[in-house]
């Protein structure tokens, strides 16, 4: 029997680096998806894409996916997590720019989790790619990308609870359009900063408590060290603004997320410091354009894109993303 397994993936209207200290997240699984054909049966699993110069070919049995190169890595980190009894044969396509912040990697590893026949919920289904993807990758991400992928919901944006792991859909208003535009400058988190960044927020929490649980900037003025100060800033307000879109979205209050979006790049640019040259000049740009709500860089930063909430036809670049439905498999 052939299968075919569509995994979305994701740009995040608000909340950046505040999944991995279990803070508030607001993404949303966009049209833009991997897609995996193909059959299940025999030793190990192979997979071709137009895309890719090499097919990535993974035995049942895998003990460091990071020793595998390019993209094979990530379906290891699955294949590692899940060990599979049966194989998988297939292709890969996709409409996910690479290397763009939008979860490309994540799309793939529950993609290939599904077509090898994971059967539990959502958020396990989440947990299990995520644990895939530090152990391909090696960098500490949050469970934000895979849970979107995972759990999208058609016409709604997703407030995640990244402790409880609990999703609450919240409707995009009708009168809005979502633009995703690359930057042109293409980044890599591995070799990126984003693990210093990560250490340096569970650093404060080992003098502040958990982030997730304080509700004032100033709090963090009680760390002696300056950067550690800004840091935990950035996820303490960013929490508080991923509140009150999630609050304004559905009230139609477009003004109030606007104001979210241009503070929420203005702590990435100054507290978490993880904003560039080419980013801070897309969004101002993007910013000043009439009919443009907010703007502000997604994903991890160092590179890649900016997301912009607009009028209907304030923009004609980039992508035009819409919220769509979670991970789906379908028979033939």
């Amino acid at each position: 029997m052939t299968l075919t397994v569509v995994a979305p993936g994701r740009v995040n209207l608000i909340g950046e680096h505040t999944d991995s200290s279990g803070g508030l997240v607001l993404p949303l699984a966009i049209d833009l998806a991997t897609t995996i054909t193909g059959t299940r049966g025999g030793d190990r699993i192979v997979l071709t894409s137009a895309t890719e110069a090499e097919p990535a070919i993974v035995p049942l049995a895998v003990d460091d996916p990071a020793a595998l190169s390019g993209w094979a890595r990530y379906v290891a980190g699955v294949v590692a997590e899940m060990a599979p009894t049966v194989g998988f044969t297939g292709t890969v396509t996709t409409t996910l720019p690479v290397g763009a912040g939008l979860s490309s990697s994540a799309a793939l590893e529950v993609g290939v989790a599904l077509a090898l026949g994971f059967g539990g919920t959502v958020v396990e289904l989440a947990e299990l790619t995520q644990r895939a993807e530090q152990r391909a990758s090696g960098v500490p991400c949050g469970v934000m990308d895979q849970l979107a992928s995972a759990g999208g919901v058609e016409g709604h944006a997703l407030l995640i609870d990244c402790h409880a792991l609990e999703i609450t859909p919240i409707a995009i208003p009708d009168g809005v359009e979502i633009r995703v535009i690359h930057s042109g400058q293409h980044r890599e988190l591995a070799a990126s900063a984003y693990a210093e960044r990560t250490a340096s927020v569970a650093a404060a929490e080992a003098v502040l408590g958990p982030l997730r649980l304080l509700v004032d900037p100033a709090s963090a003025d009680a760390l002696a060290d300056p950067v550690l100060r800004r840091r935990a800033r950035h996820v303490i307000s960013e929490n508080q603004r991923v509140s009150d879109v999630a609050a304004a979205l559905p009230a139609g209050d477009l003004q109030a997320v606007g104001r979210a979006m241009a503070a929420s790049h203005a702590s990435l640019r100054d507290d978490f410091e993880v904003s560039t040259d080419v980013l801070d000049a897309l969004v101002d740009r993007l910013a000043a354009t009439p009919g443009v709500i907010g703007a502000r860089l997604t994903g991890a930063g160092f590179g890649g894109c900016v997301v912009a909430l607009t009028r209907p036809g304030a923009l004609d670049e980039g992508w035009l993303v819409r919220a769509t439905g979670g991970a789906r498999v379908d028979l033939a």
